[in-house]
């Protein structure tokens, strides 16, 4: 068994996330007009932003909780500024 949470609860969302950019692709061939692929864009984005931040969520949860009850710094330590590094990249 990993020592990673599991993240399989994310499937149906990310399934559905597909199939919108399966949708969208389609859209562009048709020649949908820009706004309604927009629209549909700015929804796929939505989509993986709530899966993602629920992936973070349960990574804080977990590995992150279990670094700071275990007292490893060092971990500790690593694993924020993967966090850190991570929202930088946002910005």
């Amino acid at each position: 068994m990993s020592q990673h949470p599991s993240h399989l609860e994310q499937i149906p969302r990310l399934n559905r996330a597909a199939g919108q950019i399966e949708g969208i692709k389609r859209m562009v061939g048709e020649g949908q007009y820009c706004v309604d692929i927009l629209t549909q864009l700015r929804a796929v984005r939505s989509a993986i932003k709530t899966i993602e931040l629920s992936v973070l969520e349960t990574h804080m949860k977990s590995c992150l909780a279990k670094s700071c009850q275990c007292g490893d710094d060092a971990t500790r330590d690593k694993q924020l500024a993967e966090i850190l590094g991570l929202l930088k990249k946002y910005e």
